[in-house]
């Protein structure tokens, strides 16, 4: 494929879209279709968010349960010198 068919292919898919976007937009159905896609995408995030703050609670307590068996290892060998 050349340059020129690669460009005309990419404008006529941009056209495309920039039509099927903008009967979305006018219709009544395309609104509410906006608006499930928008909630939608919302509850992901806000899922991931959940997730990720459960993540980093479990790695402070498995840094901080390591962070004390490394000082009684070191408060151990201390006192076997």
């Amino acid at each position: 494929m050349t340059d020129n068919q690669r460009f005309l292919s990419g404008l006529a898919l941009g056209a495309a879209a920039g039509a099927a976007i903008a009967i979305l937009l006018q219709s009544d159905k395309g609104k509410e279709m906006l608006d499930n896609i928008k909630d939608f995408a919302s509850n992901a995030g806000d899922k991931v968010k959940d997730g990720l703050s459960g993540l980093t609670d479990e790695v402070n307590e498995l840094w901080s349960k390591g962070k004390n068996k490394t000082e009684e290892w070191n408060q151990t060998t201390q006192n076997a010198l």
